[in-house]
């Protein structure tokens, strides 16, 4: 597996990660969107449902949305 490939995947379990945690939470993306603003970000419903479902999330946004599920910690094993 090349380095691409690699990224890729670790790309999507990043996203499906965050995509399990908000659903186990119950805040929707428009939520999210309202709760990443707290955070400083500025995000729509539509960019949270395109950077979870293409997998292109940056680690500010991972940590964000971290931050606004109230999560204290994550770990390597939970991806």
């Amino acid at each position: 597996m090349g380095l691409a490939a690699t990224e890729k995947e670790l790309a999507n379990k990043a996203a499906r990660f965050l995509k399990a945690e908000l659903k186990r939470a119950g805040v929707t993306y428009g939520e999210l969107a309202r709760r990443l603003e707290d955070h400083g970000l500025k995000e729509t419903e539509a960019s949270i449902t395109n950077k979870l479902s293409r997998g292109t999330l940056t680690a500010t946004f991972f940590l964000a949305t971290v931050a606004a599920l109230g999560m204290e910690a994550v770990t390597l094993a939970d991806l």
